[in-house]
């Protein structure tokens, strides 16, 4: 029996790397209100943790009846009743110092959860130094993309000379809260951003601005020993870094739609690399789902597509992870996933 925990925080935790962290105001109302989500893919006998059992029970039922679902009712769990709980592993949303920390006050046995130093190489692994890694490795006539790791201000003025219009990030960072963009000019209230960054997590990623047609990534499962399962394409959509929704659909019918833009050939020799290189990295290191983010982008004064094959890595369960679950088994059927906030985070489903 696993313990399921969905804590949409952990990106920020992850970058406070602080055991005693408080989430700000809307990842604490996102788990509170969505911590049933784990419920979509727990295996009968699981338990999933939430803040209020009762209304959980109800807003799980809720939506299974109108995406018209067919899932077994799951357990749900309070932090008061984890205690009594015998469970044999956890699979939370992301592994960050904070969750591990807020366990154990739980009362949750150390010996099923990592120890403080696999979560901190859970955290190194997680750097945007390590997607550059793999990205450069992905790279062909049919891609592009480079990132840079840059520790002073002088390093990203000649990043922007070179390019002239950048993209800077936080090593560790949120949908999108962590992102700048800086073009021709470095003003100084960027620069007290980038130093303020710089302080706190020791360098910024800067690469190239592309211009973006589509989004979309790959879904994973790494098994810790080297081994990396695809588990299928998110068709997602972002509006200024942050997560707007994903489109439901059979992998043919998603493969069909990305085929407009990237040859199959083309996304099968990135799926295959991707899964030697992260099989290579997190040997030892990290169990779990992940998620590669992909853009395509305009190529060369126009002239046709070309494929980002890595954005960012995700080491945690993705919405993607959501949507897989949610993908219906008929090529006729296409859908909508998004989170809305109504008063409260809501997860709805529509037609497309």
């Amino acid at each position: 029996m696993k313990l399921h925990i969905f804590n949409p925080e952990h990106d920020i935790a992850l970058a406070s790397n602080l055991a005693n962290f408080t989430a700000p105001h809307a990842g604490r109302a996102l788990r509170n209100d969505l911590g049933f989500l784990p419920a979509l893919w727990a295996a009968e006998g699981d338990v999933v943790l939430v803040e209020n059992a009762e209304e959980a029970q109800k807003v799980f039922k809720r939506f299974v009846a109108s995406a018209r679902l067919k899932c077994p009712a799951p357990r749900l769990v309070t932090k008061r009743d984890i205690s009594s709980i015998s469970v044999d592993g956890i699979e939370p949303w992301g592994w960050d110092a904070a969750l591990r920390a807020q366990l154990l006050r739980y009362g949750v046995d150390e010996r099923i959860m990592p120890t403080s130093d696999e979560i901190e190489e859970i955290r190194n692994l997680s750097h945007r130094r390590c997607a550059a890694l793999v990205l450069h490795e992905l790279q062909s006539d049919a891609t592009t993309g480079c990132a840079y790791c840059c520790q002073t201000l002088d390093e990203i003025e000649k990043k922007l000379h070179q390019y002239r219009h950048i993209v800077v990030k936080a090593p560790w960072s949120s949908s999108g809260r962590g992102i700048r963009f800086v073009c021709d000019s470095f003003p100084e209230s960027m620069q007290r951003w980038v130093l303020n960054v710089i302080r706190a997590q020791g360098s910024v990623m800067v690469e190239p601005y592309y211009k973006k047609i589509k989004d979309f990534g790959m879904e994973f499962f790494s098994d810790g020993k080297g081994n990396i399962e695809y588990l299928g394409l998110s068709l997602f959509h972002a509006a200024n870094g942050a997560y707007v929704g994903n489109i439901l659909a059979t992998e043919p019918v998603k493969e069909e739609m990305i085929n407009h833009y990237v040859p199959m050939k083309t996304l099968k020799c990135i799926q295959e690399k991707i899964k030697l290189l992260t099989g290579r990295l997190y040997k030892g290191k990290y169990k779990g789902p992940f998620g590669v983010d992909m853009m395509v982008v305009e190529g060369k004064e126009g002239r046709g597509f070309l494929l980002h094959p890595c954005v960012e890595i995700n080491l945690r369960r993705t919405m993607g992870h959501v949507a897989l679950s949610l993908s219906p088994e008929d090529d006729s059927v296409k859908r909508v996933m998004r989170i809305i906030l109504e008063g409260n985070y809501k997860l709805r489903t529509r037609k497309m």
